[in-house]
């Protein structure tokens, strides 16, 4: 047990994801004390496996979910103002293909699309000759015309790990590498069990309210670690993504119909690549284990094949990696038409204190799906009761200059003028006005450090430790960055080996 043993906070969080820290930021920001506790690293589940978009999801029209869709439209600008350096506008390319959906019917749910989430600097709807246009040329000569809509890219595990870092500026605890193992109803406390899966410590905190925000795990948590007994179930729903070497040359990214009636995205990725995903199918096994099975694999590469000139093997395959939604089971016949709007429920027992669990969700509605978690606990919970906040604020590095992403860079690159422009790029995209923070009074990349490939600096690393709560090799580059598809495997274990050193300089 240590200092924190028994401490009270208004608010207890189970789950490190994009919910969780949402959930944590907007609590902390209304002056409630707040605790979190992450398993793995923050993002290491779902969140980090999405296709990267804040979008509405255009094929969500068709199942009518017309109100989150209508929801997550309205977040894409929202979102672009709060993060600009991880979040940025994105057109898709849509190919008609005779046989799939009608032009007609395209059309209608474009022009739906364009209309009812309040766009205003995004641009419309236009529609493309694919003989004429750039994006045309990758693509089978028979494709001959279609559309080009907008919607965001996001660097996912960033939003997650930037909601995190706000949360603690504002009071927030967050405890990673640690499971919540107990969590009992005492008067009008809970007393939560957890145990830092480092060291093997446990310490018990009292709360007023328990956040079940656990992704795939909130079933295991609201029955057996809490002991809720309650009849709501979740439904699993494995998500497989492929990259491969640079596919096409432009800037925009495509959206595939398939003959099952599914669409697949392939999506510039990282400069050098392209990403494509994803499935949906329905997991049954434990959520930790989860990868892409070569089924999936061989449907990515033959769906993406039917649309490009050049057909895409397996031996093209770069990486992969795979995630599972923990959806509402709402009873749904097919796991891409169970329902992605998200489910909060509610376990108030007379003169108990509550649990919130958390069912489902988009990456795109997470703002929304806090201030809505936190409407449901006004009733048990002071702080709730005061403003919704986070529509105006911005994440950390995300307050730029009018001027935006490219004078910053401008500005930076001047500022440190041994930086080569492609490293600034990157590091603005990840820090935004945070960068200068990193590279403090650097004058020469010797004073960065050790290089550990692909410019990834003995500076970074200590900044994501000591900021970021990054640990390994993997929290930085397969969630912090991407740059492990950069780094050889000598590369990554000398990266682990130094971050091990420093994490227990630092804990020392």
């Amino acid at each position: 047990m240590n200092a924190l043993d028994e401490a009270t906070f208004d608010v207890a969080i189970v789950g490190g994801g994009v919910n969780g820290c949402g959930i944590a930021r907007d609590a902390a920001g209304r002056g409630g004390s707040v605790i979190l506790f992450e398993q793995n690293d923050l993002a290491s589940g779902t969140s980090s496996a999405s296709t990267k978009l804040i979008h509405g999801g255009l094929r969500y029209l068709e199942h009518y979910e017309f109100r989150l869709v209508r929801e997550a439209l309205m977040e894409r600008e929202v979102l672009w103002r709060m993060a600009p350096h991880i979040v940025w506008p994105l057109r898709f390319v849509l190919p008609y293909s005779k046989g799939l959906r009608p032009r007609w019917l395209l059309r209608l749910g474009l022009a739906l699309y364009d209309n009812i989430g309040g766009r205003k600097l995004l641009p419309p709807t236009r529609t493309l000759d694919l003989k004429s246009d750039p994006a045309g040329a990758p693509l089978r000569s028979d494709l001959s015309s279609g559309f080009e809509y907008s919607d965001c890219w996001v660097e996912d595990s960033r939003l997650v790990v930037l909601n995190a870092r706000d949360a603690a500026e504002r009071g927030a605890q967050i405890r990673t590498r640690t499971r919540v193992v107990g969590a009992e109803r005492s008067g009008d406390h809970w007393v939560v069990t957890s145990e830092d899966l480092r060291t093997g410590l446990q310490e018990r905190i009292r709360a007023k309210v328990l956040v079940n925000a656990a992704g795939p795990w909130v079933e295991k948590v609201l029955n057996g670690v809490a002991r809720s007994n309650s009849n709501a179930s979740v439904r699993l729903v494995q998500g497989s993504h492929i990259v491969v070497n640079k596919l096409f040359a432009h800037d925009r990214a495509y959206i595939f119909q398939n003959a099952d009636n599914r669409i697949i995205f392939a999506i510039p990725y990282q400069n050098d690549f392209t990403l494509i995903g994803t499935t949906d199918r329905d997991y049954k096994g434990d959520p930790v284990e989860v990868k892409a099975s070569e089924e999936e694999i061989a449907y990515l590469c033959a769906a993406a094949s039917e649309y490009f000139k050049e057909p895409i093997h397996r031996e093209d395959v770069v990486w992969t990696y795979s995630g599972v939604r923990p959806l509402y089971n709402d009873g749904a016949s097919k796991a891409q038409e169970a329902t992605r709007d998200y489910v909060l429920m509610l376990d108030a027992p007379e003169g108990q204190p509550p649990m919130l669990s958390i069912f489902g969700g988009k990456i795109t509605t997470y703002r929304r799906l806090a201030e809505a978690a936190l409407d449901k606990l006004k009733g048990h919970l002071p702080a709730a009761r005061k403003p919704a906040w986070t529509g105006g604020a911005s994440l950390p590095g995300g307050d730029f200059p009018q001027t935006g992403y490219e004078a910053l860079v401008a500005a930076l690159s001047e500022a440190y003028p041994f930086l080569d422009k492609p490293l600034v790029a990157r590091l603005v995209r990840a820090y935004g006005t945070r960068t200068r923070d990193l590279l403090g009074n650097a004058r020469s990349m010797n004073d960065l450090g050790q290089n550990f490939g692909a410019d990834l600096t003995e500076r970074e690393v200590l900044y994501l430790i000591s900021q970021e709560w990054a640990l390994s090799a993997a929290d930085v580059l397969w969630r912090r960055s991407k740059l492990g598809l950069r780094l050889s495997p000598a590369q990554v274990e000398a990266l682990d080996m130094f971050m091990r050193d420093a994490v227990t300089s630092n804990a020392a």
